[in-house]
């Protein structure tokens, strides 16, 4: 008799939790601007449940489909062509001043206020192809034609173009993936200490070399030595967050969103739930998202194939590294930087992305060796 497939109900309730705790707090973390007419926080909180809502029926139909079947040439030449279109087209709206640019950034395509975040999804095809290649060429990771090229010259090329709109987070989010899922395969260490030393230089340029980023940088070593301008982000989070205290002041009585705390419910969500539910609320957060990062990785661990153990280990190291960058941001542990927590940031991108993931994820539990 085949065995039942069960889905792993740890990983679905630490990720649903989440999600209903964004859409709570995105309402709450907008709800102090309800005095500006030109905010709406009502209509955003009715979209970010509306982008919840479909990032859940397109995982409820994603861990229905044999993860095997994301392995299929076509399947993963589709999605690595309809991205790179995506930030093409998105590089050309840039270079001829076309297109909608927010903080001097070019990274949405879509009709009015609604739009699409190809770098976004460019994770989940960095995933499907890297998982792809290391299922078949795991024993030889460390041929340099046959495993590095491809996938540097893949990566390379993603990168490029996602740092054109700018967005440095994200492209190095997407190098940790492919890092992380590169080690798991057995990758030399003779390689990691390369590709480090590589590094150095190139976030030299990128980072010290172009000013915006410098002055984050300069802020977080000494964010008091600006408070009014590079330091303010990170001085109003801190402050949301030291006076949360145990049990937070209360559901929509958060003082720092009220037009101290800059993307309260976006990149800085963390520190609004820190203020308005505590250390505890703060630290049930972080739990779900290290039960998240637990269940994924003993699904890799217990995976029926090469490919599905790479697959859970990219989508794993997906979300876990994005909620870790996130959290350290908002705590002061690193530079600001604008990478959304996933499951609770405000967008649509995000959370789609995310919640498939999920559903993969679901389904390579479904067929790991393990009942629990």
């Amino acid at each position: 008799m085949a065995r039942k497939l069960k889905s792993d109900k740890w990983l679905f309730v630490a990720a649903f939790f989440l999600v209903s705790v964004s859409v709570v707090m995105v309402y709450s973390a907008l709800a102090g601007k309800a005095m500006d007419a030109t905010s709406m926080p009502m209509q955003l909180m009715v979209r970010q449940l509306t982008w919840a809502l479909l990032g859940c029926l397109l995982m409820v139909v994603v861990m229905r489909i044999d993860y095997r079947a994301w392995q299929q040439p076509t399947v993963i030449s589709t999605a690595l062509g309809l991205i790179f279109v995506g930030l093409v087209v998105l590089a050309g709206m840039k270079l001829f001043g076309a297109g909608h640019e927010v903080k001097g950034a070019v990274r949405w395509l879509g009709v009015g206020s609604i739009g699409i975040q190809p770098s976004e999804f460019a994770k989940l095809a960095i995933v499907l192809f890297v998982a792809d290649l290391l299922s078949r060429r795991m024993d030889r990771v460390n041929d340099v034609r046959g495993v590095l090229l491809p996938i540097g010259l893949v990566l390379g090329a993603m990168s490029v173009l996602i740092l054109y709109q700018p967005d440095l987070g994200t492209t190095v989010s997407i190098a940790i993936v492919a890092f992380a899922m590169l080690f798991a395969a057995g990758l030399s260490y003779q390689y990691l200490g390369v590709s480090a030393l590589l590094a150095t230089p190139l976030l030299y340029v990128l980072v010290w070399l172009v000013p915006y980023r410098r002055a984050r940088v300069l802020a977080f070593l000494d964010p008091w030595g600006d408070p009014l301008n590079t330091g303010f982000q990170v001085i109003q989070s801190l402050i949301a967050v030291g006076t949360g205290g145990l049990f937070g002041r209360g559901l929509m009585e958060g003082l720092q969103k009220l037009r101290f705390l800059p993307e309260p419910h976006s990149d800085f969500i963390y520190a609004v739930i820190a203020e308005e539910t505590g250390l505890v609320g703060s630290l049930v957060v972080l739990l779900c998202l290290l039960v998240i990062a637990w269940r994924g990785l003993r699904i890799a661990v217990n995976a029926q194939d090469r490919f599905g153990a790479f697959l859970a280990v990219g989508l794993t190291t997906m979300m876990a590294v994005q909620g870790l960058i996130n959290i350290s941001v908002v705590l002061g542990l690193l530079p600001t930087k604008g990478l959304p927590l996933p499951f609770v940031s405000s967008g649509g991108s995000s959370m789609l992305v995310n919640l498939i993931g999920l559903g993969i994820l679901l389904n390579v539990s479904q067929h790991a060796s393990i009942d629990a």
